[in-house]
C-alpha cells in the first residue's frame, strides 16, 4: 500500500490555480507566509489540521494534496492577448487551469476517439520592425497567402465561417472558456505536451462580449498557433516584438475571417458608408471596426477615409458597443460531447468519471471540473445511494399459517 505523503508542489499548484499570492493565502488561513513557503518547497510537512485549513480555504479536496500526477504536462508558452496589461498572477492561474484541461483530455482519450490535430503546414518569417515598410508589405502578403491556404486545406471556401469553434475542434484544437478574474484577459492560446503529445488549446473569456469580438479572438489565437514560436519565454522578448506578433495575429484573423476576394468584392459597393457595414455585419459576423480596418488593409479605402470612419465610430459611441451586437456564448464543446457520449452509451456514469479522474491524480471538485471543461452545470452531478439497513419481511403465507 502506498504511503500518504504530503505533496508540497500541489499546494503551490492549488494556490496559483486560485490566483492567490503567498501573502493572500497566509492572511486567509492565519498560517505564516514563511510556513506556507516551506510546505510548498517540501522543506517541512504541515500537520493534519493545517492541511485541512489549507484545503478548505483553497476549496480543494483534502486528498488532492497527497497525490502525484499520473500525466506529466509541459507548457512551453502561453500567448495572452493582453500580456502587457494582465497581471502575471492572472496569466499563471489560467495557464495552470489549461494544464488540468490537458490532463483530463488525456484521461478521456483512453475512451474517446478525438479528432486528430490537423494544422496546415506553413512557413512564416515576417518582420518585427515597424519601420521596415517593405518588410511589412511582404509580411502582410505572407499572412494573406497563409490565411488562404488554411481556408483551402480546411475546405472553407470564400464564404463567411458559420461556426469557427466547430472548425477549430474538428481540426484537433481544443476549445474551452473560463470566467477570468482579470477583465484584461480576452483570450489565450497554449501548447501543452502531455506524455510527448503536443496539444493546442484556445480559451476565451466568458461573459457578455459580442460575437464579432469573440470570433476575432479565436482567429487571432489560431494566428499565434500557426505563425509564432512555441519554445521561448515571452517574458524575455521585448515589448516591440510582442506587439509585432499581436499585430501579425490580428492581420491573420482579419485575413481568415474576411477573405480579400469575397469580402473585398462585398465591401467595394459602399466602402465609406457605415450603414452598409451594419448590413455586412449580419453576413460576415465581424465587428464594424474590424471590417473598416480590413477594408483599409486591402487598399479599398485610403488612410484618410479610414481615419474619418474611425472618428465617426467613436462619435457614435461604437467603440464599446456597436449596433447589432449579440452576446456570444460558447457552444457545447468537444468535452461536453465526450462526457455525454460516455454516459449515453453506459461506458461510464458521472460518479465513475470523477473516480477515474481521481485515479489519475485529478482530484478536483465536480464544479471545478465542469468549469474547466465548459460543461453544462450539473453534467457530472450524481446522488450518493444510501445503504439499506432495513427491508420488508417476506409476505405472510396464509396457507402455511392454516396448517
Amino acid at each position: 500500500m502506498d504511503k500518504k505523503i504530503f505533496n508540497g508542489k500541489r499546494l503551490k499548484n492549488a494556490r496559483l490555480f486560485r490566483g492567490l499570492t503567498l501573502t493572500e493565502l497566509a492572511n486567509r488561513t492565519e498560517i505564516s507566509k514563511q510556513s506556507i513557503s516551506l510546505y510548498e518547497n517540501e522543506k517541512n510537512i504541515p500537520e493534519h489540521m493545517r492541511v485541512q485549513k489549507l484545503a478548505s480555504t483553497l476549496n480543494f479536496p483534502y486528498d488532492f494534496f497527497f497525490q502525484k500526477d499520473t500525466f506529466e504536462t509541459i507548457t512551453d508558452v502561453t500567448y495572452f492577448r493582453s500580456l502587457t496589461t494582465a497581471t502575471k498572477m492572472s496569466r499563471t492561474a489560467q495557464s495552470i487551469k489549461l494544464d488540468y484541461v490537458a490532463k483530463i483530455y488525456e484521461v478521456l482519450y483512453e475512451y474517446i476517439d478525438f479528432p486528430p490535430l490537423n494544422l496546415p503546414d506553413v512557413e512564416f518569417d515576417g518582420t518585427d520592425d515597424e519601420f521596415d515598410d517593405k518588410g511589412l508589405e511582404e509580411t502582410q502578403l505572407q499572412i494573406e497567402l497563409i490565411a488562404e491556404h488554411v481556408r483551402e486545406i480546411w475546405g472553407l471556401g470564400d464564404n463567411p465561417i458559420k461556426n469557427l469553434q466547430f472548425i477549430l475542434e474538428k481540426n484537433g484544437i481544443i476549445m474551452t472558456g473560463f470566467d477570468t478574474l482579470d477583465d484584461k484577459i480576452d483570450a489565450f492560446s497554449q501548447r501543452t505536451t502531455v506524455d510527448n503529445q503536443d496539444m493546442y488549446f484556445i480559451a476565451i473569456a466568458l461573459g457578455s462580449k459580442p460575437e464579432g469580438r469573440i470570433l476575432f479572438d479565436m482567429a487571432h489565437e489560431l494566428g499565434h498557433i500557426l505563425l509564432h514560436p512555441w519554445s521561448e519565454n515571452l517574458e524575455l522578448i521585448t515589448k516591440e516584438e510582442f506587439k509585432a506578433r499581436e499585430k501579425q495575429a490580428n492581420m491573420f484573423a482579419s485575413a481568415v475571417l474576411l477573405p480579400r476576394s469575397s469580402f473585398g468584392k462585398d465591401v467595394q459597393a459602399y466602402p465609406t458608408d457605415l450603414k452598409y457595414y451594419q448590413f455586412l455585419k449580419k453576413k460576415w459576423k465581424a465587428s464594424i471596426q474590424a471590417m473598416v480596418y480590413r477594408t483599409n488593409q486591402l487598399g479599398i479605402i485610403t488612410d484618410n477615409q479610414f481615419q474619418y470612419l474611425m472618428r465617426q465610430i467613436s462619435k457614435n459611441g461604437w467603440r464599446r458597443k456597436e449596433p447589432g451586437d449579440v452576446a456570444y456564448k460558447l457552444n457545447e464543446n468537444i468535452f461536453q460531447g465526450a462526457i455525454d457520449l460516455l454516459i449515453k452509451e453506459d461506458i461510464l456514469d458521472s460518479k465513475t468519471i470523477l473516480q477515474t479522474f481521481k485515479q489519475h491524480g485529478i482530484t478536483l471538485y465536480r464544479q471545478d471540473i465542469e468549469e474547466l471543461l465548459h460543461l453544462k452545470e450539473g453534467t457530472l452531478y450524481f446522488e450518493e445511494s444510501k445503504p439499506k439497513i432495513i427491508q420488508l419481511k417476506p409476505l405472510y403465507d396464509e396457507d402455511e399459517g392454516n396448517e
